[in-house]
């Protein structure tokens, strides 16, 4: 087969006229031409995803990279640790399985923190042992997200055994150091650690970038870096990667990577260096088996419209044209659903929090739109009855968050502000990382009603109106995914986003990934997990009354 298009010359840094000869899934030749007609589009290698976590888009593997191609996304970079928290590396293993349904280029890591700390009741733990067993796998190309930054910088045994098998093997490790700063940054990353997706700050990005760290600019559904982060295009492309993290399927719906490029290009930044930051940086780190547009490369390529929007016209993997004008080419193919749920219904008394006395202070989460950080604020203590109670006039909403492992766990309750609700009540089983059922609410039984609807489906999000109206959608593969078609999920998702947003009266931009973070205790200031609420910044559990 023979493409003719202007060609996107990643290496030598020029467009030109060409000629480009497919056989047997591979790119036979490059022939330059004198000139073609207008409108055959420009040739360029496609995007890849640096860092993300399949799950969150709440599609398998291969129903996610049906969605992706139609937007260039050839290969990912996935950090399969939200299925590994709840199956161990069974799940894993199920993710393998699932992305070889699809000519998508899945590259996973070996999940470095199950349980992400233990601060928090996950469903499986993966030692030293079972990770190295995961990087000595040929499907396994990285070390995961080092998430326990303290125990790196304190020398824990079984984390450094981990990064030091990583090494042996000749295999990247990735990092997670927010906010991490000075000398501390310093030995986190001189243990080993070579990228991270987690600075919010430019000046905290800078820092990292001068220790020779790849830095990831993250553009999530909840997570939204790449405002604060775009100048450093300018300043040390070579170090640059595009990752999405987490996104959920209404986003997926509109755009990944592509849309990325057209926002960098748009502010200025040189063509060549934002592309490469989108295609050849993670291939080139992650070994990735990514065709670069040179002969004798697999043929994974794009043709997009212009240079600007970035309009994708065709997606090609293998040879293989997998998407063309909009629209994917890839069948839907239902998954399989391993799962492990074992909460049973709760009662509105069981998320009563009794007040101890105190000061008449209380902490609170404070939830931000488009961070996964959070803050730590104090507020007067509502008290009826010997016990704390929301103020959602004050946007002081209750969150709680119930262990799905263990059938009568009590739930721990504090409170959160941020999230807007006047009324009713959202709940999740998609909470970082352990994945257990986060909620907030105006009031215990909405709270409650949200709950049980996500108890009874094994697992979704759900959204109430505390007035007798109740959505949920399902999730029942593992609690995190659906085995739908992802059109139909994306859809259904953005209903019931709108909704939160129109009768409930959240005002942030993703309340469902945003709640889905704060039970996440890596993450500063204030989280609550299933044990109680968090401070990340001391790595303590403390109250919710102040002097309690």
């Amino acid at each position: 087969m023979t493409i003719h298009a202007q060609l996107v010359d990643l290496h030598a840094r020029r467009i030109y006229p060409a000629e480009v000869v497919l056989e047997n899934g591979r790119i036979r030749n490059i022939r330059e031409l004198d000139r073609l007609p207008a409108g055959t589009g420009y040739l360029l290698p496609g995007f890849v995803d640096a860092h993300v976590h399949i799950e969150s888009s709440m599609l398998p593997p291969a129903e996610f990279g049906r969605m992706a191609v139609v937007h260039g996304t050839v290969a990912t970079v996935s950090d399969p640790h939200e299925i590994a928290n709840v199956l161990g590396a069974g799940g894993v293993q199920f993710m393998l399985d699932e992305a070889g349904h699809s000519p998508v280029k899945f590259c996973f890591g070996a999940p470095s923190c199950v349980p992400a700390t233990r601060f928090e009741t996950a469903g499986a733990a993966l030692g030293a042992n079972a990770v190295e067993a995961l990087l000595e796998h040929p499907a396994i190309g990285y070390l995961s997200e080092m998430m326990n930054f303290p125990g790196v910088l304190h020398g824990d045994t079984e984390v450094l055994t981990k990064i030091a098998a990583a090494r042996r093997l000749g295999k990247p490790v990735d990092g997670h150091a927010p906010g991490l700063r000075g000398d501390a940054a310093r030995r986190y990353f001189g243990a080993g650690i070579h990228t991270d997706h987690e600075c919010f700050a430019l000046d905290e990005a800078r820092e990292k970038a001068g220790l020779g760290v790849q830095i990831l600019i993250r553009e999530g559904s909840a997570a939204r870096n790449f405002d604060a982060l775009w100048p450093l295009l300018n300043e040390c492309p070579r170090q640059i990667m595009f990752c999405s993290d987490d996104m959920h399927p209404d986003s997926l719906l509109n755009g990944h990577i592509d849309r990325l490029v057209a926002r960098a290009l748009a502010k200025g930044c040189a063509l060549f260096d934002v592309l490469r930051a989108a295609c050849l940086h993670p291939v080139a780190h992650y070994r990735l088996p990514v065709g670069l547009l040179r002969p004798g490369d697999p043929a994974d390529f794009i043709r997009v419209a212009d240079l600007t929007n970035f309009q994708v016209l065709e997606t090609w993997i293998d040879g293989l044209c997998v998407a063309k004008d909009g629209a994917s080419r890839l069948q839907h193919r239902p998954s399989g659903a391993p799962n492990q749920f074992a909460a049973r219904p709760k009662s509105p008394e069981d998320f009563r929090l009794l007040s101890k006395g105190g000061s008449g202070l209380m902490r609170i989460i404070r939830a931000w739109d488009g961070e996964i950080v959070t803050g730590s604020e104090t507020g007067p203590a509502r008290t009826d009855g010997g016990a704390l109670w929301p103020d959602p006039a004050s946007d002081v909403l209750k969150i709680a968050v119930v262990n799905r492992y263990v059938p009568d766990a009590t739930p721990a309750v504090g409170f959160v502000r941020g999230f807007g609700l006047q009324r009713g009540a959202l709940a999740s089983s998609v909470a970082h990382d352990s994945h257990n059922i986060v909620a907030v609410g105006a009031g215990d039984a909405a709270l409650c009603a949200a709950v049980n609807a996500v108890i009874e489906a094994r697992g979704g999000i759900s959204a109430t109106d505390g007035a007798g109206e109740t959505h949920v959608l399902p999730l029942p593969v593992a609690g995190l995914m659906s085995p739908e078609d992802g059109y139909t999920l994306a859809h259904s998702y953005a209903r019931l986003d709108a909704w939160v947003k129109a009768a409930l009266g959240s005002v942030l931009t993703a309340p469902f990934m945003t709640l889905s973070f704060m039970a996440l205790p890596v993450i500063p200031t204030l989280k609550m997990t299933d044990l109680g609420l968090f401070d990340g910044h001391t790595f303590e559990f403390t109250g919710v009354e102040v002097n309690s």
